[in-house]
């Protein structure tokens, strides 16, 4: 009886609850929303993953993390870049004894070409007199930004892992040499107002080359950073520029020194800076050959936010330790961008392997979005994908593959 008792029981409580009207679903809260104009849908697509992963989703767990690239991710053109610019019109960069101290790549007509045109009438360590001597400022900036002397020959030679470092990219950090963090410091932030300042779209010339004038935060960038942190995610920079002048611009969307990673140098036991920086994935110390570049970044990422030590560090990790959402510009952060498990976000800079892989869209998470300021226009040819996309480790070109193995077949530029 006792049992037939609860059974009629539920059956009149089962036709109670069919007869009552439906329950209005249990409104979402703490649900941060992104504002702005993006392309297409890409904002949805972003939100989707935002509260999916967030707040709104009332997950009380570990936080969840979005990682992002720095330079030509969250602002138009290179912060590294300006600050280096900066310091060559103020007499910033120390004579070296030798030149070749500066990079372990650097070569004996790199050395040559540095040493005619930058003089020897300056004391070692004292400061170059850039601003009036344009022919040692467009040695420098030449090496920087092509790798090149001012004749055309390499600057760089020698062996390195062409997926973990770049020679030129390691250099910047250290022309610094000698310097202290907080000068180095000083200058990122006087370089930082002066481009802020300048009208966008300005330039200057330094020694004979045309550089941008003026930097952007995006705006776009600004409000998915503050609304990820509000919706309880990490957010982090992962840079290949150096670190002090990246934390200068960081704090202006609100990331601390701690939430960025980018080249870090070593410091003597002065406090100054040396031609070294410090190692990832059971890499020691050196001077330049594993810095946050392509599978750098993973590196970085795997190491400083979720602890991986050794040599897994180079190793994709489980979904639980990967960023939900990464974004870039470049094909120095396609690996990174490519671990992201909700959402890769990808500004358009026209850059073959990141282009191919965001174009191919394997897994369908790939947000592709015209630069916010000055987009580039279309592209007429097809991203060369199927032959010559993947930089390989030696520095060669070859085919793009999937994870299956299978080619990826060369894409068209759609979104610009």
């Amino acid at each position: 009886m006792r049992y037939r008792h609860v059974f009629a029981w539920t059956l009149a409580a089962a036709a109670a609850l069919a007869a009552a009207p439906p329950a209005a679903p249990a409104e979402r809260t703490n649900c941060p929303r992104l504002s702005g104009s993006w392309y297409g849908d890409n904002r949805a697509r972003l939100q989707r993953v935002i509260d999916e992963r967030g707040t709104c989703a009332g997950h009380l767990g570990g936080h969840p993390v979005a990682a992002l690239d720095w330079d030509n991710t969250v602002t138009k053109n290179d912060v590294t870049d300006a600050t280096l610019g900066w310091a060559l019109r103020h007499d910033k960069i120390l004579r070296p004894a030798n030149w070749k101290a500066t990079s372990k790549w650097l070569t004996d007509a790199a050395e040559a070409a540095l040493t005619a045109a930058c003089g020897t009438d300056v004391p070692v360590g004292a400061p170059l007199p850039t601003a009036t001597n344009t022919r040692c400022t467009d040695e420098i900036l030449e090496i920087r930004a092509e790798g090149n002397t001012m004749s055309g020959t390499a600057a760089f030679s020698g062996d390195w892992n062409h997926r973990r470092t770049v020679p030129q990219y390691a250099w910047v950090p250290q022309l610094f040499a000698g310097h202290t963090i907080a000068e180095l410091t000083s200058y990122a932030r006087r370089a930082r107002a002066e481009a802020l300042a300048a009208p966008v779209g300005s330039t200057r010339t330094l020694g004979t080359h045309t550089v941008p004038a003026y930097v952007r935060y995006y705006d776009q960038q600004r409000d998915l950073i503050r609304t990820l942190q509000r919706a309880g995610f990490d957010v982090y920079i992962v840079s290949a520029g150096s670190e002090p002048v990246t934390e200068v611009w960081s704090r202006g969307v609100g990331i601390d020194a701690r939430h960025t990673v980018a080249i870090r140098s070593v410091l003597d036991r002065h406090g100054r800076i040396t031609t070294w920086n410090q190692g990832c994935g059971g890499v020691p110390v050196s001077r330049g050959e594993v810095i946050p570049y392509i599978d750098g970044k993973r590196c970085w990422i795997n190491q400083e936010i979720y602890g991986v030590p050794g040599a897994a560090a180079w190793q994709r990790q489980d979904r639980r330790h990967r960023p939900a959402i990464a974004g870039g510009d470049a094909d120095t952060d396609v690996t990174f961008v490519g671990d992201a498990t909700g959402a890769h976000l990808v500004l358009n800079r026209n850059k073959n392997e990141l282009m191919c892989r965001a174009y191919d869209d394997a897994d369908g998470r790939w947000v592709i979005n015209p630069m916010f300021i000055d987009p580039l226009p279309h592209r007429p040819d097809p991203y060369p994908c199927s032959t010559s996309a993947y930089s390989a480790p030696d520095g060669s070109k070859g085919p793009l593959r999937r994870e299956d193995g299978s080619v990826v077949p060369d894409q068209q530029d759609t979104v610009h």
